[in-house]
């Protein structure tokens, strides 16, 4: 960093805020996540600096000989991850691998059927607000009214109405698991494509604590930087049958010269989510959910579905109330953030408030348990978050929680260091 201290001390600054907000706070954002030094590494490395248009093998440019390896170790290793047939690793996002998918089997206009945003979709998967709702034709599902889980019996009998040309599943925002084998028969039987995003999930189902959708499906997208703790990054696996085409709609279709530099980290990132140590990561993770989840609950809190057997949980807000006016996702997060506590406001089935307000909370435990916080730490965690939304609840001008649970998260997060070797 003592190039750009000297060369430009307003961006050091600037990354120097940052890590420090990292190392004294807690993130519990369940889409994010802390890499290692070796990723971090990786992607800060010289790969930056080649153009490196096409694939291993086809490029459009000279000198792209080693990029080639790198990227063919990356695919490699993601295919043995996961066992896939075949793995694209260009994506520069979650998004955009989706994206990549629908414009390589869909038309415009075509039919497509997810899971709604506010009830637990993703962004891409559909909403009118984006790019796919606006290409496509798109039908919602969405959670039961009492378990609020998914009812595949309904979503069946809604294909059976809607007869969709693609069928995605997966959720940015769903704490229970998810029967991608129930969604490729129900795909099957109405003559539709299968798209899973385990963009969240995707650690968890590398190391075999939730089921996986690869060579179930016809198509798996992911993100790499959620519980597979890569970089920010996308990728594509897919049987052999389907991977000229998922290619092709990669580039030259949906973007040009991909991020070497990030791809080399996430060639890292697949050999380390090959270890033992990792499985033990990602059960961890599922353990400090359900850690913090049964607090919250004896806390009196409600949870979304009644618990998590993944690595979030969704707080409903509704019944946090004082003279009948109950605290806001946007309030919770707010306040939580001002007391060291890092998590975002999310919608809940049957929300009635704006996606930019909501009803809800989303708490993740994957950056956390990266720096080896385990089950007791989770449920003091749980009790924090406790003591501040009650503390605000009935007084939204009240500091008093807020500043006291500063101070211990500050004292609390020394001892579980980002980087321990340069703290």
């Amino acid at each position: 960093m003592s190039y750009l201290a000297d060369y430009d001390p307003e961006v050091y600054d600037i990354i120097e805020k940052e890590r420090l907000r990292q190392i004294n706070g807690l993130e519990l954002i369940a889409s994010e996540n802390v890499v290692s030094k070796s990723v971090l590494e990786a992607v800060g490395s010289i790969m930056t600096n080649k153009y490196a248009e096409g694939y291993p093998g086809k490029r459009y440019y000279g000198g792209c000989e080693f990029h080639d390896m790198v990227e063919n170790l990356a695919r490699d290793r993601l295919c043995k991850l996961f066992g896939a047939e075949h793995a694209n690793v260009q994506a520069v996002s979650g998004s955009q691998a989706n994206q990549a998918v629908y414009f390589a089997f869909m038309k415009h206009n075509d039919k497509m059927m997810s899971q709604d945003l506010s009830q637990g979709g993703h962004l891409s998967h559909g909403s009118p607000v984006n790019i796919t709702g606006k290409w496509y034709s798109v039908s919602h599902y969405g959670v039961d009214k009492e378990t609020e889980m998914l009812d595949y019996a309904q979503i069946a009998d809604q294909a059976r109405r809607e007869k969709p040309k693609m069928i995605v599943c997966g959720a940015s925002a769903y704490p229970r698991t998810i029967d991608f084998k129930a969604f490729k028969e129900i795909a099957e039987e109405v003559g539709a494509y299968c798209t899973a995003d385990i963009a969240h999930i995707a650690g968890l189902v590398a190391a075999g604590e939730h089921p996986t959708s690869v060579g179930v499906v016809d198509f798996t997208t992911t993100t790499t930087h959620k519980t597979l703790r890569g970089p920010r990054g996308g990728a594509i696996m897919c049987s052999d049958e389907y991977a000229k085409d998922i290619d092709r709609s990669v580039f030259p279709g949906m973007q040009g010269g991909p991020l070497m530099h990030v791809i080399a980290g996430k060639a890292v990132c697949f050999r380390e989510a090959l270890t033992p140590d990792f499985k033990e990561y990602a059960k961890q993770i599922i353990k400090n959910s359900q850690a913090m989840a049964n607090v919250l609950i004896g806390e009196g809190f409600d949870l979304v579905s009644g618990g998590t057997d993944n690595h979030l949980i969704l707080l409903d807000l509704t019944n946090l109330s004082e003279n009948g006016d109950h605290l806001t996702g946007l309030e919770a997060e707010t306040f939580l953030g001002e007391a060291g506590i890092t998590v975002n406001k999310n919608t809940i089935p049957r929300e009635k408030l704006s996606p930019f307000v909501t009803s809800g909370l989303r708490i993740g435990t994957p950056a956390v348990t990266s720096r080896g916080m385990k089950e007791k730490e989770m449920e003091q965690v749980a009790v924090w978050i406790s003591r501040v939304l009650k503390d605000v609840c009935k007084n939204r001008s009240s500091k008093t929680e807020i500043d006291a649970v500063k101070k211990e998260i500050t004292e609390f997060a020394s001892k579980f260091p980002l980087y321990p070797e340069v703290a």
